[in-house]
């Protein structure tokens, strides 16, 4: 099943790596090679992760402080927001 972003998700996600990339350049990549890997297990069992607010399932990162939030369509998944665990809960919610 194809994976698309929601354009502010793709935007957070920008904003997120580039967050790490002014700490080390290592910890960019590895964030982003982590969130490459929930992407594919989203895009292989899109109904593994749990049910979130508003029809949403949710993929926590293992080694970064952020969930991946997405809905599942009949063709396509949608990654609605990239957000940080300890930033305003639900902001992304209208999305």
């Amino acid at each position: 099943m194809t994976v698309k972003f929601h354009p502010a998700a793709r935007t957070e996600l920008l904003e997120a790596r580039l967050w790490y990339e002014k700490r080390s350049p290592l910890a960019a990549v590895a964030f982003a090679q982590e969130v490459n890997a929930v992407i594919s297990r989203i895009a292989k069992a899109p109904m593994q992760c749990p049910l979130a607010e508003h029809g949403t399932r949710r993929a926590a990162l293992q080694r970064f402080p952020y969930n991946v939030f997405y809905r599942v369509g009949v063709e396509e998944i949608v990654v609605v927001a990239v957000a940080h665990q300890k930033r305003r809960p639900g902001y992304w919610q209208g999305r």
